[in-house]
């Protein structure tokens, strides 16, 4: 799918800032497959899903749940536009999941943020809460991949840094498919949380 206009103009704008100033590297775009899949990454900082969604551009137009207290005008026009559909956190959504399962199914990569929230400075929060199984029961219910990804440096900005993200492999579900879809996506959930943690560990 190709980017929404201004999904382009927010690419074309912050290219030089992050590949000049930050020098964003990318590893792994190999791994991400054609058509629609579930992009499912840490979370350190409100500009992850640029750093997510910029390596991929052109070719790919990420889209991105966001939290419904956000959406209001004339922010929601912008959000709209960026690819950004509301989910209501600390509720079980059925309206998001079932429009991110059909966004999947239509060919988009939804990009997801398991554990549910920002980082506090960098570090995993002291008292942590289950990730959110979210992203894999997306996949599990639409059939389609989900991908562990990983990004590094978003939390230190001020230090210039550099910025990296690495994507996975799939995570293995098909032998989740078809049973009961609570448990499946606590395993697969678990499985993913895994794979993210060896590609933050990578970078």
């Amino acid at each position: 799918m190709r980017p929404a206009p201004l999904y382009n103009v927010i690419a074309i704008l912050s290219a030089p800032v992050f590949y000049g100033l930050y020098r964003l590297r990318a590893k792994g775009k190999e791994n991400l497959p054609q058509g629609g899949f579930v992009l499912a990454s840490n979370h350190v900082s409100s500009l992850d899903p640029w750093v997510l969604g910029l390596p991929l551009w052109p070719k790919r137009f990420l889209r991105f749940m966001a939290k419904s207290e956000l959406y209001w005008w004339p922010l929601k026009l912008l959000l709209d536009g960026a690819g950004a559909f509301p989910v209501r956190r600390g509720q079980r959504d059925i309206v998001a999941i079932a429009r991110a399962v059909d966004l999947v199914r239509e060919g988009h990569p939804v990009a997801m943020f398991p554990e549910g929230t920002r980082r506090t400075k960098g570090l995993v929060k002291r008292v942590e809460s289950r990730p959110r199984s979210g992203a894999a029961r997306i996949a599990l219910e639409s059939g389609l991949p989900l991908v562990p990804a990983a990004v590094k440096g978003t939390d230190k900005l001020t230090r210039l840094g550099r910025l990296t993200v690495a994507y996975g492999a799939p995570v293995a579900i098909d032998d989740l498919r078809g049973g009961d879809m609570s448990e499946a996506a606590h395993e697969a959930t678990d499985r993913l949380m895994a794979r993210i943690a060896e590609l933050e560990a990578s970078l």
